[in-house]
């Protein structure tokens, strides 16, 4: 019995280390985006802060997240994490950093 536990838990833990690689790679790529964007908003002399896309973002996740069966305000607290650190990267893009 316990072998087959340990294999279960081993199966399940291979999935969250297939989906937490794949959340990297996801992750690069939208800042790969996101930098592009912010040189784009300084070409265009465009502040490094859009609020209203901010919040367009945040709706459309949130609903997103309830389809998903995933807790939106968990949703909401992880896409600002990833904005205030995209617009800290716009601020240095524009500042010259």
């Amino acid at each position: 019995m316990e072998k087959d536990t340990n294999a279960q838990l081993k199966e399940y833990r291979n999935s969250i280390d297939n989906i937490d690689a794949a959340l990297v790679f996801l992750l690069s790529e939208r800042f790969k985006i996101t930098q592009k964007v912010g040189i784009f908003k300084v070409e265009n002399t465009l502040p490094p802060v859009d609020k209203s896309r901010e919040a367009e973002q945040v709706a459309r996740l949130r609903n997103l997240a309830l389809g998903a069966g995933l807790d939106p305000d968990f949703t909401e607290q992880f896409l600002n994490f990833i904005v205030t650190k995209v617009v800290l990267n716009h601020e240095k893009i524009r500042d010259g950093s």
